[in-house]
């Protein structure tokens, strides 16, 4: 897992072999009033897992690669932002050209740019004033942020596993653990499409009750059915664990207030405190609001990269009068975990930041470190984040490269 280094100590072993940085720094007074954008890069950063993940109850193998879609920006003072886009050419070309500090509005917490992937723009906004983005989305409310990883799979039906997946499976908590977490999502939901229902339910089962006995009750563990359940299946595997203490249950089925609001119903007259959570394929914050006022869904999981920094904080602010809490989907996005992150550091009704662990020899994060299901959120301006720009077009795909 990612720990902190010496900054000072790391660059300058770098200067020395000649590989060029783009450093997170800079200095505010000397920067001018316009910071005005006179390049943009678009590439896809290619990382790699520790492991093979396998299925879940509606993709074929994730494989132990995941492919970020990133930007870098270039202003007219020298400062440079790395984040994530998923946009296209036409708008990056609009933004060319144009004033940073006219998009920003530190009261309202937003940047303006008319487009959802801001994180490179807070980037930048972090290095002109010296700070961590966290520290200009708000007061912090925690000293680390709570997550967990997101990568148990379908192991099982991995065909060099097929004999022993149980074992398998035990590697993979252990690995976990190993990297500081004690809170992991499980995917279920296997007789959506692998297998015959009825069998893959019990497959769902059999792994399940498995890996709680091996992992011991202080582990705290979720479901995932990708919406491959229906509502009474999903009522059954609670019924059939009724000891397992699931921490939450996520996309059992497709969101429909009135079915969520009756498994919600059901979980409660039964005594658990299993959340209820959805949404990562939501598009809309305002499509969460019913769900919200009928107080049938827990935790809000609008993904990181589709909502970007502004909607989830929309999504923070919608659900907490209704005691709703958030917890970003991120799967796939190494950019887009540490942008979760300083989101963890000042939203109060945070719930949880899911990892899909990744690394690549492009990006040195500097500050995050996690220890016990927790991970530090770095002090150095913007994300802290350190892009390898001189072996981009050696080790990542460039897809756009523009100028003003």
């Amino acid at each position: 897992m990612y720990t902190s280094v010496n900054r000072r100590h790391f660059i300058h072993h770098l200067s020395a072999l000649g590989i060029g940085l783009i450093l997170p720094f800079g200095c505010k007074e000397s920067i001018p009033k316009d910071i005005r954008i006179t390049r943009i890069v678009q590439f896809e950063l290619r990382g790699k897992r520790p492991k093979y993940v396998g299925k879940n109850s509606q993709r074929d193998d994730h494989t132990e690669y995941g492919n970020d879609k990133g930007i870098l920006v270039y202003t007219n003072n020298g400062l440079t932002g790395v984040g994530t886009h998923w946009g296209d050419e036409q708008a990056l070309r609009s933004l060319l050209g144009k004033n940073l500090l006219d998009w920003y509005l530190p009261e309202d917490k937003k940047v303006n740019t008319g487009d959802r992937s801001t994180m490179a723009f807070w980037d930048l906004l972090g290095k002109y004033y010296e700070k961590p983005v966290w520290q200009l989305l708000g007061e912090s409310v925690r000293d680390q942020v709570p997550l967990y990883d997101g990568t148990i799979y379908f192991q099982d039906l991995i065909p060099q596993y097929a004999d022993n997946y149980m074992d398998q499976f035990k590697k993979e908590f252990d690995m976990g653990v190993s990297a500081g977490h004690n809170f992991f999502k499980m995917k279920v939901g296997r007789g959506f499409q692998w297998m015959e229902k009825e069998e893959g339910y019990q497959r769902d089962i059999e792994v399940l009750a498995a890996c709680r006995e091996y992992v011991g009750p202080e582990i705290q563990i979720g479901v995932d059915a990708n919406n491959g359940l229906d509502l009474e299946s999903s009522k059954k595997m609670l019924q059939d664990l009724p000891e397992f203490n699931f921490a939450f249950m996520e996309e059992m089925f497709p969101e429909e207030v009135a079915l969520d609001l009756e498994f919600k119903t059901f979980i409660r007259e039964n005594g658990w405190e299993t959340l209820v959570a959805d949404f990562e394929s939501q598009k809309e914050v305002e499509a969460m609001l019913p769900f919200m006022k009928a107080q049938c869904i827990d935790v809000l999981q609008g993904d990181m990269n589709q909502f970007g920094i502004e909607g989830i904080m929309a999504e923070a602010a919608i659900s907490k009068p209704y005691g709703g809490r958030v917890a970003p989907h991120n799967w796939g996005s190494m950019l887009g975990y540490y942008c979760q992150l300083h989101l963890g550091m000042v939203i109060e009704n945070w719930y949880m930041a899911e990892q899909d662990w990744m690394t690549s020899p492009l990006l040195i994060p500097d500050g995050y470190s996690v220890k016990d299901g927790f991970t530090s959120v770095t002090e150095l301006p913007g994300f802290g984040l350190t892009l390898m720009e001189d072996k981009l077009e050696e080790k990542a795909e460039v897809l756009l490269d523009i100028h003003s």
